[in-house]
């Protein structure tokens, strides 16, 4: 084993040091010899302006649309890159990278067998503000901002202003529906709420990071609620995982990300034990991510998540899916099938071997079956498929990579501060769900979906556990099972056993189940809730609450 200690290289804490970082790591051996990347304990400065670009095509992230003319689409760039590596250990030291600037934080491409662990990936001064209510009055409501954020006045206009960024206190304000709200009363909870100046015509500082906005205030407003603004478009990410196998994070703490926590694409067999996703316990914030904590896409193998903390995302905790890809194409044993939501495109997930169905997009139940013998990306958007058969294939409709569907166990993490969904599940594998505290989320608890209209986001899920458990409060349903056919011919999902829960709090009802075979619902607590069990389509279903 060798040991490879960034220090040697001029990679020291206390000093900018990206471009010392990028030739430490473009140094380590592309050989399959064990080896360890080693930091000091300290703080290493990123200035993400210096940072070498590259291409990065992440799911779930920025369309080609929302790119500017004079930016390129999904060029990108990342301090803490880990490519084509072996047999590797990053061992952090407790290092705490503090990135000036946006950037992706961490890239690891086409690597095997790498375990990343004590590390703090941080922010200085993000695009992501927050507001608390510490005065009203019948035209204008009174706002501290939080110290780390820094603005400036020009022309009686205020800006937040940061290393790559300035943008008006008011810009979107009459558009953006996605701010995050935090109500005094209930701290742990994070609403999606319209910008805290939509009805705004004039602000004025009338202290040290406090301003006044004139013009009329919600009247439900009170001394103490909180607003989180950000600019919600998803250029960047936190740690983007692409063609790996064996990855393994341990320990790291990531206090902001542009975008997703954790992205894992085309990959197979990933841990991630002990993480804390949060903001830093010494900043007074309260969201830290601008979209979900974990998002794991046409991946492979066991994705295993335990032991993690997770608090303060502008989008779902979890969501673990494939993709529904439309045949546009059909020649003899080939299709041309194309990736259909803007913001997920460029990479091929299927290889030779994979099994595939074909769904009806309707009733989102599956024709028949196929095996690839061969795969070609042919631009960002399509992808040739040679197959042992196209019997069942259609022109319109779909085909899924049931190959590309992880078993997933989710273990012994808290959630908390969620502007929408817990988790969000669509895969065929195995799926564990247990020991979890679930404290807050503005939607369901639990969203079992499947999409071939929308997100096209796939597939059924066949053999799920949810199992002790503890749902705080969920803004909506406990648990949702909600696939989106819009004609039933039958069960979507199926083979699903929720025991041993405990549900405090749902607005809505603690179960909404549709289109799904084979439900067991017993042995489980249910407390302040309308409904306890709405139901549509389904068939064998036992419940013993």
């Amino acid at each position: 084993m060798k040991i490879f200690k960034a220090w040697e290289y001029g990679v020291k804490p206390n000093e900018y040091c990206e471009k010392e970082l990028e030739k430490f790591l473009e140094s380590i051996p592309k050989n399959d010899e064990e080896k360890i990347i080693e930091f000091q304990k300290g703080d290493y400065l990123i200035d993400a302006e210096n940072l070498k670009k590259q291409m990065l095509y992440i799911t779930n992230t920025v369309a080609d649309k929302e790119f500017s003319k004079d930016e390129t689409p999904h060029l990108n760039r990342a301090p803490l890159c880990f490519e084509n590596l072996k047999n590797v250990t990053v061992q952090g030291n407790g290092a705490r990278f503090i990135i000036h600037g946006k950037a992706t934080n961490t890239v690891i491409a086409e690597c095997e067998n790498i375990t990343v662990k004590d590390l703090v990936i941080t922010a200085d001064n993000p695009e992501m503000h927050e507001l608390t209510v510490v005065g009203k009055g019948t035209f204008f409501v009174d706002y501290e901002i939080d110290k780390q954020s820094e603005y400036t006045e020009e022309n009686g206009e205020f800006f937040f202003v940061g290393h790559g960024y300035k943008r008006s206190f008011t810009d979107r304000a009459k558009t953006s529906w996605w701010n995050g709200f935090f109500p005094a009363q209930y701290p742990e909870m994070c609403q999606r709420k319209s910008h805290p100046f939509a009805k705004t015509f004039k602000i004025k500082e009338i202290g040290e990071h406090k301003i006044r906005a004139y013009g009329l205030p919600d009247f439900k407003l009170k001394k103490g609620d909180k607003y989180c603004v950000f600019d919600v478009r998803r250029q960047y990410a936190g740690i983007f995982v692409r063609d790996s196998k064996n990855v393994t994070l341990q320990n790291v703490k990531q206090h902001f990300n542009y975008s997703l926590a954790f992205v894992a694409q085309n990959t197979e067999n990933i841990t991630v034990d002990s993480v804390c996703f949060a903001p830093d316990e010494n900043s007074g914030r309260v969201m830290c991510s601008v979209a979900d904590f974990l998002q794991i896409c046409m991946c492979r193998g066991k994705v295993l998540i335990k032991n993690s903390l997770f608090s303060g995302a502008g989008d779902d905790c979890l969501n673990v899916h494939g993709f529904h890809f439309k045949i546009v194409e059909h020649k003899n044993n080939t299709l041309k099938v194309r990736f259909m939501h803007p913001q997920s495109h460029g990479f091929n997930p299927f290889k030779k071997g994979d099994g595939i169905t074909f769904v009806n997009p309707k009733t989102m139940l599956e024709k028949g079956r196929a095996t690839v013998e061969s795969s070609t990306l042919l631009d960002e958007y399509e992808i040739l498929l040679e197959l042992d058969n196209t019997d069942c294939a259609s022109l319109g409709e779909f085909v899924e990579n049931v190959t590309a569907c992880p078993d997933v166990e989710f273990t012994d993490n808290e959630i908390t501060r969620i502007i929408t969904r817990g988790l969000l599940l669509t895969t065929r594998g195995e799926t564990l769900i247990q020991n979890n505290h679930f404290k807050s989320t503005t939607m369901s608890g639990i969203l079992l979906s499947d999409d071939a209209n929308n997100w096209y986001e796939s597939g059924a899920c066949c053999n799920m556990t949810i199992k002790n458990n503890t749902f705080d409060w969920c803004g909506e349903n406990g648990i949702l099972i909600k696939p989106e056919n819009t004609v039933h011919r039958g069960a979507v999902h199926k083979n699903i056993t929720v025991t041993d829960n405990t549900f405090n709090k749902c607005e809505r009802t603690c179960f909404d189940i549709k289109s799904a075979d084979n439900v067991v619902i017993k042995n489980n607590k249910v407390g302040k809730i309308p409904k306890i069990l709405e139901t549509q389509n389904v068939t064998n279903l036992i419940k013993d609450f």
